[in-house]
């Protein structure tokens, strides 16, 4: 069952050893990512499933990384010593791979034990108290909206049957062009997505996430959506509180953090 939810952002600023005296500029979501990890520890999950915009993906399938052991580490950004060990959940991956092919949805399984920073990043700070977790990385695909969604959907059915208490995490930064601090420069569509992604997070309203213009999309350099529109496929239909616990862009890239308390 699920028992805990949440949105998060990656920026690898976030992590004290990359960050370091930038991370004064990233307090509001350094203090935010604190109170979904103390909603966790609360929460007591045994299993942890994140979805990763950066994981090595399939442009037509959805997929699942069932390696025996899992390294998350931040060595692309010239830390070699920062690692967050974790054990895979085999058998939650094994029922999601089978419900997803009993039920048309594309989905294929990798191994491989390194991951990437858009699940390094959040499990620093989401698991520094938590014991005797295991986790379920899982990366989106090319495929469209709709398809996302539905896999969040038929992802709920699955978590659902299971006795095991379940943490959803969907692992998204905003736009990359949220404002003049970008490198990249603003774009109007940097600060209309992220205007639209905060709305539409705390409304965890589907069609209207689906609705989201394709030029808006493509032009505001964005990693968030795909993984946003899972998380809300899979709690659809849930008695769920959302709260936005901080959005700040303070280098030009949209961070967003919102809890999902289920009542």
């Amino acid at each position: 069952m699920i028992v805990a939810a949440a949105i998060v952002p990656h920026s690898p600023l976030l992590a004290p050893t990359v960050g370091k005296e930038h991370r004064e500029k990233l307090a509001q979501t350094v203090q935010a990512l604190g109170e979904v990890e103390q909603a966790l520890y609360l929460a007591k999950p045994d299993t942890i499933v994140m979805i990763s915009p950066h994981a090595p993906l399939y442009p037509d399938s959805f997929s699942g990384n069932v390696a025996p052991a899992f390294k998350a580490g931040l060595k692309e950004f010239g830390d070699h010593g920062t690692v967050v060990n974790a054990k895979a959940n085999f058998l939650i991956l094994d029922h999601i791979h089978r419900h997803m092919r009993d039920h048309g949805v594309p989905f294929t399984m990798s191994s491989s034990e390194e991951l990437d920073y858009g699940f390094t990043v959040p499990l620093l700070h989401l698991t520094k108290n938590l014991q005797n977790w295991q986790l379920v990385p899982l990366a989106i695909s090319m495929l469209d909206g709709q398809a996302h969604y539905k896999f969040g959907q038929e992802l709920k059915n699955v978590i659902h049957a299971e006795n095991n208490r379940v943490a959803i995490i969907a692992s998204a930064d905003l736009s990359h062009h949220a404002n003049a601090m970008s490198p990249e420069g603003i774009r109007p569509e940097g600060e209309a997505f992220d205007k639209f992604m905060r709305e539409k997070a705390l409304s965890l309203d589907g069609p209207g996430l689906l609705s989201a213009d394709a030029n808006m999309l493509e032009k505001a350099g964005q990693s968030g959506y795909r993984p946003i529109v899972i998380l809300a496929g899979c709690l659809e239909g849930m008695n769920v509180k959302p709260k936005e616990l901080g959005y700040e862009a303070p280098f030009g890239v949209g961070l967003m953090t919102v809890r999902y308390d289920l009542a």
